[in-house]
Parts: structure tokens; C-alpha cells; sequence
């Protein structure tokens, strides 16, 4: 460390250094006794907060907080352990929850391109890949929080370790927060401890108690982004195992289509999984938190309706009426799926379609546009990679990310009820955020 970062405020002289890979933050288990902005949670939010606020105002002092001993690891174990960092493209009708005009305006606030300038700039260049997804050259997680890391040396962050926040208490000249190592007292505080998803991370809904304690109102929270579980006399997923195919999902609830989504889904030994899986996880399940009836059904051809696929089947009975069913509905899903599907539907594949009756071919349209997924369930928080729900937008301003309930207090991040689909939308919620907190963090007196 040099004499100018040791002279930074918030700096302690004297603090133990750690490794994390080729980074050497400003790590210390040592508590200040005050500072001018304490961040509770060194995740993806948290770490952006800390640095923005410091990029913002090198007068300002920060302790960033964390109950791990080494933090980061939901960035560590993100995008398999690749970390897709952001997206090409990202808009509010990519999230769900809190107002869309609130994520709108967050949103436009830190767009995914300067997400990319600031990696560059902190020595992590990133490539993009396939639906707009950003992930680094190295396609390394770990380069991408030592960057960060090093980036809080750089601005003269205090990262204290192994202090979990246990309350935040509103006192006259800030805050008083309790931590498992001590109390320190802070003019502003930020809430980044994240929601309930990966609770071995430390991510275990903390943070959102302490919301609620301060005033705040919390939706209630589910799992996000996490796998489906099926029936397990369900004779598909079980035969299907391992096999992925592009589909498109529908969830009903009380007998009405709420959602469709398209994309790849996994067969797996418990049930679905993939991305369209994952993103339709959270609507099931807020369905289900609701106490609404709600199924989901498969639709093996894009997203055609019945009538065109039962039309498409009668014509290649006229062009192709040699060709068997079988042989014919491997060229539409893989021949695995296919045999799977006929022997559920208890029809002979080496039927030619010249012979195909009227009343099978429909009876195959019509498993081919909205087949039954019989989900009993998730995986739940310990595979979800994202919580939905939590302090509602309504009370935060988007300007600022300050509490409309509690001021001085900031919140940031999945601490909110906003969750992404899968792509790296959850991961720039988390930059857009931490980069309004920080850029007003660091205005005013502390």
C-alpha cells in the first residue's frame, strides 16, 4: 500500500492483507469506530456501492462490511463459475417485480454500456456471446472480483471481513450498526446483503429483517431462477434425462395465460431445468406463494398454435406419405423426445403418414402445443440465483436509491423486489444500483 491510500479516510493503518487470487484489497478485521458511509454486504451491489461512492468523493469515508471471510462468492459461482457480467440489451420488460417505470429509470441510469467501460477500466475486458451475454476474456469469475477487489484498494475502500451486520439503529448523528465483531457509528448506511438465494453465501434474508425493523415494507420473498421439480411418476422427464431442447413455456394461473417464455429447457432426473425453466421458476412459484392454481404446459414447436401444427402434419401426409410418424416428429424434437412422447400417447411410430388417423394426429398436435409439465415444486433457495421479492420500489427513490422511510439509510441491489431473467440482467440491476447509491453517497456533507 502506498502513502497516499494510506492517508485515505477509512483506511486503518496497520490492517491485515489477505490473497484473493491476484488481488490484494484493503482487507481488515479490525473495526473503525465511525465512518461516513457503512455498507452492510461486499456482493455484487455492495462492492459497486463502495466503489462508486469513493470514485465519487475521496473525502468520504467507507467501510464495506461483510459476514463472510472472504466475500464474493456468489460472483465466484456465478454464470458457472464464468460470472456473465451483463448483457448487450437491457430494459425493464427483462424484470419482474417492483413498478416498471422505477426499473426503467434505474436502468437508464447505468446502461449496460458503461457497465463494460467500467470492467475495461479496472483491467477486465469482457466478450460478448450468445443472446447478448457478457462474460470476461478469461471467462474467469475470479478476474472479475479480484478486479473488483484491487478496484477498493485502488479508491481507498475499507473492506472488514467476518463482521455480519446484526442491526442498524438509527441514532442522532446517523447510525449505530451492530456487527458480530463490534459497532461502529456511520452517517449513512447501505443495505446490500442481498435476498435469500445461495443462504451459504451468507445471502440468507438478513438484511431484509433489518428493513423491515427500519420501517419497510417487504414483498413477500421465493426463489427466483432456480430448477423445476416434476412429478416423479412422470414418465417423460425421467426417459429424457439429459437431453435439452428450445421450447416455449406457458403458465396458467386459474385457468388463464400469464406468461410465455421461449428458450432452451434441460431434462433432468428431478425435472426441468435450462434457462426458459429457470425464468418461468418465479412465476410458478409466486403463483404458488399466493395460493393460485397454476400449471405449466410445452409447446415442442416454437410457440404454432394447434391448428398449424395439426394443418402441417396433414400436409406431409400428402407430400411425404411414405415417411413414418416416428421418423417425421424426430426432424421437430430430438429422437429421443420423440419415442418418449409416442410411447406416452400410445402411438406406433412406424406408422407411415399415409396412415395416420385424424383422430392421433390430432392427439399429437395437441401434446406437441401444450403438453403437461406436472411441476410439484423447486429446488428452493439453495439453486436459485436470485430472490424475487423484498423492499418494495415504492419506497425508495430512484434518484438516489435513499429510503423514502428511513433517511440516511440506502438500499441497493437484490435487497429489492426487482429480479431479472437469466443473462446478466441480475448482475447490472446490481452495477445500476450501486452506481446511483454511490454517485450520491458521495454528495453533501457525511
Amino acid at each position: 500500500m502506498n502513502e497516499e491510500q494510506r492517508s485515505q479516510p477509512g483506511c486503518i493503518a496497520g490492517r491485515m492483507q489477505t490473497n484473493f487470487g491476484d488481488a490484494t484489497p484493503a482487507l481488515s478485521r479490525n473495526l473503525p469506530d465511525t465512518c461516513g458511509v457503512a455498507i452492510a454486504g461486499a456482493g455484487a451491489a455492495g462492492l459497486a456501492t463502495a466503489i462508486f461512492t469513493r470514485r465519487s468523493n475521496r473525502s468520504r469515508s467507507v467501510v464495506l462490511l461483510d459476514g463472510a471471510k472472504k466475500p464474493g462468492a456468489k460472483i465466484l459461482v456465478s454464470g458457472g463459475s464464468r460470472c456473465n457480467v451483463t448483457n448487450a440489451a437491457v430494459a425493464d420488460v427483462d424484470f419482474w417485480g417492483g413498478r416498471r417505470s422505477i426499473i426503467r429509470r434505474i436502468l437508464r441510469a447505468f446502461p449496460p454500456q458503461r457497465t463494460v467501460g467500467f470492467f475495461h477500466e479496472i483491467g477486465v475486458a469482457l466478450h460478448e456471446e450468445a443472446d447478448g451475454k457478457f462474460f470476461p476474456d478469461s471467462n474467469r469469475a475470479r478476474d472479475v472480483l479480484d478486479a473488483l477487489l484491487r478496484e477498493l484498494n485502488t479508491t481507498g475502500v475499507t473492506l472488514v471481513a467476518d463482521h455480519r451486520v446484526l442491526e442498524i439503529v438509527p441514532s442522532s448523528n446517523g447510525f449505530r450498526i451492530v456487527t458480530s465483531g463490534g459497532d461502529l457509528t456511520a452517517a449513512r448506511v447501505v443495505l446490500a446483503t442481498g435476498g435469500r438465494s445461495l443462504p451459504k453465501s451468507g445471502s440468507d434474508g438478513a438484511g431484509l429483517e433489518i428493513a423491515r425493523r427500519l420501517g419497510h415494507t417487504i414483498v413477500p420473498t421465493t426463489p427466483a431462477l432456480t430448477p423445476l421439480l416434476l412429478a416423479d411418476d412422470d414418465e417423460i422427464h425421467r426417459a429424457l434425462s439429459g437431453v435439452a431442447q428450445d421450447v416455449e413455456l406457458s403458465i396458467w394461473i386459474d385457468g388463464a395465460v400469464t406468461e410465455r417464455l421461449s428458450g432452451a429447457m434441460l431434462w433432468t432426473h428431478f425435472g426441468a431445468s435450462g434457462p426458459v425453466a429457470l425464468n418461468m421458476s418465479r412465476h410458478w412459484l409466486r403463483a404458488d406463494l399466493a395460493g393460485r392454481k397454476a400449471t405449466i404446459t410445452v409447446n415442442f414447436c416454437g410457440g404454432a398454435s394447434f391448428e398449424e401444427v395439426d394443418r402441417r402434419w396433414t400436409e406431409l401426409a400428402v407430400t411425404r406419405p411414405r415417411a413414418s410418424i416416428g421418423h417425421t416428429l424426430a426432424t421437430i424434437v430430438p429422437a429421443s423426445a420423440a419415442r418418449a412422447l409416442l410411447r406416452a400417447l400410445g402411438i406406433d411410430g412406424t406408422v407411415t403418414l399415409a396412415h395416420f388417423a385424424g383422430h392421433a394426429r390430432r392427439h399429437l398436435a395437441h401434446a406437441l402445443t401444450s403438453w403437461p409439465l406436472p411441476v410439484i415444486g423447486a429446488r428452493g433457495y439453495n439453486y436459485a440465483e436470485v430472490t424475487a421479492g423484498g423492499v418494495t420500489l415504492t419506497e425508495i427513490e430512484p434518484a438516489t436509491m435513499e429510503s423514502r422511510i428511513c433517511p440516511g439509510l440506502f438500499l441497493v441491489g437484490e435487497m429489492l423486489d426487482v429480479d431479472g431473467r437469466i443473462g446478466g440482467f441480475n448482475f447490472q440491476w446490481a452495477w445500476a444500483t450501486g452506481h446511483i447509491a454511490g454517485a450520491s453517497l458521495g454528495l453533501g456533507d457525511p
